[in-house]
């Protein structure tokens, strides 16, 4: 008969199987991952934040993709690392803790979703808007949106994890590289018919309300530009709207890929890899995207580089 330990409140994570050829490897390329993600987010926020011509509703609606990269990053990646340099019996997390990575996993996931629609309605409101952008999009507006989307995220990631802690615990085995939802209900030996109704309808609305909302968006700015004989008007959406969609297109297909992933046992350690990538490529590539299509952040960077490079030396 199985030996089954009831509401532990240690619990090991099995981790990423990695050998000793390439654990070094690994360790360090997530490491320079983390202070990438760290240095190039942090620094766009200082730049927005400083800069008084950046201070514009898409950069400040922007700070939260920032915001959510660093939050989300910053609480995985460093337990991530310290597990790899550790054997796998020791791979040891507190139920309280392990509950907190779960709840930031999903807000960090379920955020990029609701940032990115407030950015995309930003978007229509510039094009599809330009005479009434200023009057509808006030700093007022900005923090509307900001809460929103923070705020949703918040109930819909609360209700989820309120449903699991409920449950009484029968194993402690995580079966992945950090705790979410799912590892958390399958500690138990009670029906999750409940958690999985929800955990359904959670990721169904999500999607169906990010995809709705952008496809909507983007119809709307499309036929604006069609009809529109302005080139200043469709070079300025063809530039902001590509890049707004790269971004989206990044998260949504590396949330896609874990999703399938699950419905595949077989490919446990490759979904280990794909939920650890979630977090990492977009943070990463987040920032870049943006700093590379926006003029105005090239060109404060240009200033910045070209001050110190002409400050007399002392």
């Amino acid at each position: 008969m199985e030996n089954l330990t009831y509401n532990s409140l240690t619990l090991q994570l099995e981790g990423l199987r990695v050998n000793k050829t390439n654990k070094y490897p690994v360790f360090f390329f997530l490491l320079s991952a983390y202070v990438f993600i760290l240095t190039a987010n942090v620094g766009i926020l200082i730049l927005i934040w400083t800069e008084r011509s950046l201070q514009q509703p898409m950069y400040l609606l922007f700070c939260n993709l920032s915001v959510n990269d660093v939050m989300g990053n910053s609480l995985l990646v460093p337990r991530v690392l310290a597990d790899i340099l550790v054997p796998p019996s020791e791979r040891l997390i507190h139920y309280y803790e392990c509950v907190m990575q779960a709840f930031t996993t999903h807000m960090f996931g379920t955020n990029a979703h609701t940032v990115l629609m407030i950015m995309a309605f930003d978007r229509y409101v510039a094009i599809c808007n330009p005479l009434h952008y200023a009057s509808i999009m006030t700093n007022r507006m900005v923090i509307r949106l900001t809460v929103s989307a923070w705020g949703v995220a918040f109930v819909l990631v609360a209700v989820l994890l309120g449903l699991t802690i409920r449950l009484n615990r029968c194993r402690t085995l995580i079966t992945n590289p950090y705790c979410d939802n799912a590892s958390l209900f399958k500690l138990s030996c009670e029906n999750v018919f409940i958690n999985n109704i929800y955990g359904l309808t959670f990721t169904v609305v999500l999607f169906s309300s990010s995809i709705g909302s952008i496809v909507v968006t983007y119809s709307k700015i499309t036929a604006a530009c069609l009809t529109s004989k302005s080139k200043s008007l469709n070079r300025k959406a063809l530039k902001t709207c590509s890049t707004h969609l790269c971004l989206y297109l990044i998260m949504l297909v590396s949330g896609l890929i874990i999703i399938t992933l699950h419905r595949f046992p077989q490919y446990a350690e490759y979904r280990k890899i794909s939920a650890i990538l979630f977090n990492v490529v977009p943070g990463s590539l987040n920032p870049v995207i943006y700093g590379l299509q926006s003029q105005e952040i090239h060109k404060c960077l240009s200033n910045m580089f070209h001050l110190k490079r002409v400050m007399p030396s002392f």
